[in-house]
């Protein structure tokens, strides 16, 4: 648990200038490009975590500094990481921007964003930093089923998409020179970062347990009150019974 009350802090304030000056370096001084590399995680990570535990109660943080169940420095944990990854598997330029590079830059950086971030998760839910209320969470199955059921595909197709969309980028603004599509780059990377990991999340939820995978298994205090008055009720006629003469 300490690793993660720490490294949550640690990361914003260590890797984001870290990741930014890399990239910076990496794109000689282009601060626009550099943006548009760091937006998607940053955005995706504070997006879909939002909706997931405040609105859908799908999982929660358990760490002080909370938003409701969300911590809201949680997008430049994972944005600085995962931009740090990018650069890392895609930093440097192809020699030429076909079909083929879009689809190995997807592939590449989806399959190691997917395996490195279920180990984190898995670690997490483990200690007890991440709770995730989903189907197998409700069947007892323990940490690397809850994590298993979600992480790799979520973060996995995230990772395919951020890989593409970042070759894309570089394709029309640096080998093109399309400067005037840079506005519409970043509105369709952080768009389609947002929302196509989640749709092939539900169509493999679907595939795999019958259900989109966005049902929340968390007990709430309305589900307890019926079963407790149960209780109470069953425990208060077993006491009259008793007193029957």
């Amino acid at each position: 648990m300490r690793f993660f009350n720490l490294y949550q802090y640690l990361a914003p304030l260590l890797l984001l200038p870290l990741s930014y000056f890399l990239w910076l370096r990496q794109l000689d001084g282009q601060h626009a490009l550099v943006w548009l590399m760091l937006s998607s995680p940053i955005s995706f990570a504070y997006v879909i975590p939002a909706l997931g535990t405040n609105w859908l109660r799908l999982w929660e943080f358990n760490t002080r500094l909370r938003l409701g169940k969300f911590r809201p420095h949680h997008g430049f944990v994972f944005g600085s990481a995962t931009s740090l990854i990018a650069l890392l598997c895609l930093g440097a330029l192809p020699a030429s921007f076909t079909l083929l590079e879009f689809i190995r830059a997807g592939f590449v950086l989806g399959s190691v964003l997917a395996f490195w971030n279920w180990l984190y998760d898995l670690a997490a839910i483990k200690a007890g930093f991440i709770i995730v209320y989903n189907r197998p969470y409700a069947e007892n199955r323990g940490p690397e089923a809850i994590a298993a059921d979600y992480a790799p595909v979520l973060f996995g197709s995230f990772g395919f998409c951020y890989g593409v969309l970042l070759r894309l980028s570089q394709y029309f603004l640096l080998e093109l020179g399309y400067w005037d599509y840079y506005a519409w780059l970043l509105v369709t990377t952080n768009l389609v970062g947002l929302v196509m990991p989640i749709l092939i999340f539900v169509g493999y939820s679907y595939l795999k347990n019958g259900e989109p995978g966005l049902k929340s298994y968390a007990v709430t205090c309305n589900e307890q009150k019926p079963d407790q008055f149960k209780v109470l009720t069953f425990y208060a006629l077993r006491f009259m019974k008793r007193r029957d003469p």
